[in-house]
């Protein structure tokens, strides 16, 4: 497997180590990638953005110790329970998120049991490319709106500076991947952000403030029960959170595809999809009991692996590792956050463009007849319904685009006859 990783080009496989400064270079890369978003959800729901960031790296290294460091994969802040984690901040106050966040992790450690004694043959079925594919563009392309809304809106309002420190973002990640050779070639994502960050400092869009006034050592606001108040039982949170763990565990195995597919690897039979769970699960428990709000893979991360072509998990440990450190270091932390949204948008248009560009590789790789009827059916349906944002709402409950998308390509696959009676 190794020869042929490195036939594809692969820069390093899972298990190769880099050099220390290459390493330090190319983990500050993933934390730069995953920042903007990570930080988004603490921001949108009241809570403390240095504790999300602390939560990451040690939600990651859980997830890589449960997986046998063989994933390499990034954890941050889940998108998903944005709406049910607003309501009960304002209702009943972190207390209420912690619990629903534990909630989500003990759905997710019973879903990896059971799977754990009925096994994963099952995926093959499933899944096949024809609905792998697709959801992995979706993954992608689902994201473009959060991205090009980053590129150009400040406050709401349409900003042509925001939407110039975009492009140029984009336009010198773009080159730097295309032109630099040796370690440089190695860190494209960092570089751009770098350069990204410069130009918007020529904007006047950068706040130094916050940078200036924050502490070389902050201790992260903890909320930890017992300590920071005393627990109770909220059902309402835990019946509002727990069912959404179902959604994101769709974008879990959504994101497990995309790995595959960038690696070579089948990570549903090894480590087994139960382990991919659980460490999934347990991250978001350790993350309630912190004071960080549930965790899950991102895109954003994967996006990079997929530019850089560098998949070793000593990486990822060297981001998650960086990560809890800034979470102790107050200026450090104010700098990261003092990078403006455009810049993310920037890096955020090819991260997920790449994204979805696998998805289409799986299809070609595999290749898909789009002259079949059947396939263009699964196909169909899941772009227009996972890019359109059409969702199931019942309730509290919300199936996002993503994973309804996901359900019926998996419902259309399993049904539909191999041949429409017309192509006899």
């Amino acid at each position: 497997m190794q020869t042929e990783h490195k036939k594809n080009n692969v820069v390093l496989d899972i298990g190769d180590r880099p050099a220390p400064l290459q390493w330090f270079g190319l983990s500050l890369q993933h934390l730069f990638a995953m920042f903007g978003s990570t930080v988004l959800v603490p921001i949108l729901v009241g809570l403390n953005p240095g504790i999300a960031i602390l939560s990451s790296g040690i939600g990651t290294i859980i997830y890589i110790l449960m997986t046998k460091g063989k994933i390499p994969a990034y954890l941050g802040s889940s998108f998903a329970f944005i709406v049910a984690m607003q309501a009960l901040m304002k209702t009943q106050g972190y207390p209420a998120i912690a619990q629903g966040s534990i909630a989500v992790g003990v759905v997710y450690l019973i879903v990896a049991l059971i799977i754990s004694k009925i096994g994963s043959a099952w995926i093959d079925k499933v899944l096949p490319p024809i609905v792998v594919g697709p959801v992995v563009m979706v993954i992608g392309l689902s994201l473009a709106g959060s991205a090009a809304n980053d590129a150009m809106m400040n406050n709401s309002h349409y900003d042509i500076k925001f939407f110039i420190v975009a492009l140029i973002t984009l336009g010198l990640t773009v080159f730097f991947n295309m032109f630099l050779k040796g370690f440089l070639s190695l860190i494209p994502i960092l570089l751009g952000i770098v350069g990204g960050y410069l130009v918007a400092v020529l904007f006047g869009l950068v706040d130094f403030a916050p940078v200036m006034q924050a502490a070389w050592f902050a201790l992260p606001a903890f909320e930890v029960p017992f300590v920071n108040y005393q627990p109770g039982f909220y059902w309402g949170a835990i019946l509002g959170m727990a069912p959404i763990a179902f959604v994101t565990m769709t974008e879990h195995m959504g994101h497990i595809m995309v790995l595959d597919q960038l690696t070579g690897r089948d990570f549903f039979k090894d480590p087994g999809l139960h382990r991919t769970l659980s460490g999934d699960g347990l991250a978001s428990i350790v993350a309630g009991f912190i004071g960080g709000p549930p965790v899950t893979s991102y895109g954003e991360n994967i996006g990079v692996l997929a530019i850089t072509k560098v998949h070793s998990v000593f990486v990822i440990i060297g981001a998650a590792v960086l990560a809890v450190v800034f979470g102790f270091v107050g200026k450090l932390s104010a700098l990261i956050m003092s990078i403006p949204s455009p810049v993310i948008g920037g890096i955020s248009f090819l991260l997920f463009g790449v994204i979805a560009a696998n998805g289409l590789r799986i299809l070609i790789d595999n290749k898909i007849d789009f002259d079949q009827k059947r396939n263009l059916m699964i196909a169909a349906t899941i772009l227009v319904i996972g890019i359109g944002g059409a969702y199931l709402q019942l309730g509290q409950f919300q199936l996002t685009g993503v994973a309804l998308a996901t359900l019926l390509g998996i419902v259309l696959n399993l049904i539909l006859p191999k041949q429409a009676r017309n192509e006899d």
